[in-house]
């Protein structure tokens, strides 16, 4: 019966200063019986984990979930479903598990993915999402800029495939948020030069993090690749006008 399940928390613990977790996740940490977040199957070691630390009570049990570093859908579904398997073994023991994530636990988020699985398979267990303060947010505070005013549009994309869903849809835009905006930061910084935002752009390093960076000219990221923590904000407007 549902009644015996435990609740799968998702919980994002935002971009990286462990002060920007929020107060529901960290009192949901203080009752959770296990902790669950991904990991490569190459190590165990979880920046999300490292976040929320300071949070988690000594002597919790802290559990990593491997995930294959590939693109072959197959692969990725077959390790989605066994780390719900997983999960769900202990949700049907009556016990609340927390699974962290960067940022939103429902951006861009590993836990939409885990979420759906765990559902076909246990159904009767209940789940909780618990939102956290995203990178691009927490960057935009960073450099004191707002995201969007009165009726402006704010347009949120991937970067992982380049700069194309700014041309698709940057001509509704008044800005735009790239995540993930390392592997084509190119094409990225080409499809903000063919709008003329170039000059109304910043690109956030790592924030929150001990070795933050912040690009003031994006066209640097072309000659100098970022790393996965990379987020660029861009727009019409500097946001200081």
């Amino acid at each position: 019966m549902a009644d015996n399940f435990g609740t799968l928390h998702g919980i994002g613990v935002g971009p990286g200063d462990p002060d920007l977790i929020t107060l529901k996740a960290v009192k949901t940490l203080q009752h959770a019986d296990v902790v669950y977040t991904a990991s490569s199957t190459k190590n165990s070691y979880s920046l999300a984990v490292s976040i929320a630390k300071p949070h988690i009570p000594e002597g919790t049990d802290i559990r990593y979930l491997g995930f294959p570093m590939s693109r072959d859908p197959d692969v990725l579904n077959a390790a989605w479903k066994e780390n719900a398997q997983t999960v769900a073994r202990t949700l049907a023991l009556g016990q609340n598990a927390a699974f962290l994530t960067l940022g939103d636990c429902l951006t861009y988020s590993t836990y939409g993915y885990l979420a759906r699985h765990v559902r076909r398979i246990a159904p009767e267990a209940k789940m909780v999402a618990i939102p956290g303060i995203t990178s691009y947010h927490a960057a935009a505070a960073r450099i004191h800029r707002p995201l969007a005013e009165g009726e402006q549009s704010l347009l949120i994309v991937s970067g992982c495939q380049g700069g194309g869903k700014l041309r698709e849809m940057g001509e509704h835009a008044d800005s735009v948020v790239f995540l993930k905006a390392y592997r084509n930061a190119a094409d990225i910084t080409r499809a903000i030069d063919e709008r003329g935002w170039l000059k109304n752009s910043v690109g956030v390093k790592s924030c929150g993090l001990p070795e933050e960076r912040i690009i003031e000219n994006i066209d640097d990221l072309s000659s100098a690749s970022p790393d996965y923590w990379t987020v660029i904000l861009s727009g019409k407007h500097n946001g200081h006008e």
